[in-house]
């Protein structure tokens, strides 16, 4: 009987191990995404996901516009791929990575970038480095789009950069939603990330918002000092005494007489460019530059500027031209616009830069322009650049 007894409780107990051990393994078995695999490669791993949610960033970084929408590692990914993917556009040639490359810190070294069929683009394609930490929530230069969201499809409907506008014959929004459900990888993907394969614009947007707000640098020489001091008024210790004036100058406030000259303090670019996230000022006018890329006449419209992080590579040359019309191309050319404003027909010159209703003249000398130069090259990082989670997740 007490033999009977054990072997009972025996199967029991081994049927009971069994079982556990049949969920334990059900629950660990990893899915297989074969068009995911086939097109991606080992770049994509659905089941082992590269952080985006979850990065860090310095506790001095306290701006934020990610409302709501904030980054999960499934949104990001499937951002990341419809980012680089060249289908959005009506011809296949054409992706947002395309004016936004990795290498040039998510901007363009063309003046104007190529959409479809030689189109080209109204502006110079703004950089998209840490695009999240700011208090401006407004993109584009001309800040048109109210959230980034709205900002990401915007150019798969501009008949010039990816072309479905639904004008002049060619296909609208809707269309590209029906092309992209009926492909193998995002039916996976979004199945993945929602639960069903419904291709939308709503979803799209927040995708691709998340992943270009996960794009972050913050391994910078500036950093690197920031993170030794109270605030940025502090000397840095790891700073030359050239790039410590520069930051001083840059910072401060100008002092000027009643005919826009400085007579002390800085340039006071800071006003615009609020270290330490160095995005521009949400309630900043025009810069005095009113030209237009691609025709004649004044543009009075841009008010917005991407983060000055990054904006010089590794060779200390800037990633990308800079304004909106890409006119200047280096660092002291920059500089020297801001040294001498001219108001003219510019009804929307930011106050900033026509102290007491004529144009600021900052009288700058070599030494002053030098140190300012040194100071905006803290400003890069080099991980940006390289990190695998926002390269091209397509096979070549």
């Amino acid at each position: 009987m007490i033999r009977k007894t054990a072997i009972f409780s025996a199967l029991v107990i081994g049927t009971f191990v069994f079982s556990q051990c049949s969920k334990t393994d059900e629950d660990t078995i990893t899915k297989d995404y074969p068009a995911v695999k086939a097109t991606f490669g080992t770049t994509i791993d659905l089941n082992k996901l590269a952080n985006y949610a979850n990065q860090t960033k310095p506790a001095y970084i306290v701006k934020d516009n990610t409302f709501g929408n904030n980054i999960t590692d499934a949104k990001a990914t499937l951002g990341r791929v419809l980012f680089y993917d060249k289908s959005l556009s009506i011809d296949n040639t054409i992706s947002c990575a395309s004016c936004h490359k990795q290498a040039s810190a998510f901007g363009d070294t063309e003046v104007g970038s190529k959409g479809v069929s030689g189109g080209v683009t109204g502006r110079q394609s703004m950089r998209l480095i840490n695009s999240r930490f700011a208090t401006e929530r407004k993109f584009f230069w001309d800040e048109r789009a109210s959230t980034l969201e709205q900002q990401t499809t915007q150019p798969i409907q501009d008949h010039a950069e990816m072309g479905f506008s639904g004008q002049n014959g060619r296909p609208n929004l809707a269309s590209l939603l029906t092309k992209l459900q009926a492909i193998e990888y995002y039916k996976e993907l979004f199945t993945f990330t929602y639960g069903d394969e419904a291709v939308t614009e709503a979803r799209m947007q927040e995708c691709l918002a998340q992943f270009i707000r996960s794009i972050q640098s913050f391994d910078s020489k500036y950093d690197a000092g920031r993170a030794q001091v109270a605030n940025d008024g502090q000397n840095f210790p790891n700073f030359t005494a050239q790039e410590n004036t520069g930051k001083t100058l840059f910072l401060s406030p100008p002092v000027f007489d009643a005919m826009g000259n400085r007579t002390a303090g800085g340039l006071g670019c800071g006003g615009c460019h609020r270290a330490p996230e160095f995005d521009i000022d949400p309630n900043t006018g025009n810069n005095g530059i009113i030209g237009k890329l691609n025709a004649t006449g004044f543009d009075l419209t841009n008010t917005r500027t991407p983060s000055l992080r990054d904006l010089t590579n590794s060779t200390g040359n800037p990633n990308t031209p800079m304004m909106h019309t890409g006119v200047i191309t280096d660092l002291q050319a920059a500089i020297g616009h801001y040294g001498n404003i001219t108001i003219g027909t510019n009804t929307n010159l930011d106050p900033r830069l026509r102290p007491g209703g004529v144009g600021q003249k900052l009288n700058l000398n070599s030494t002053e322009v030098n140190a300012t130069i040194a100071f905006l090259k803290t400003l890069s990082g080099t991980n940006v650049y390289t990190d695998a989670r926002w390269s091209n997740p397509f096979k070549p």
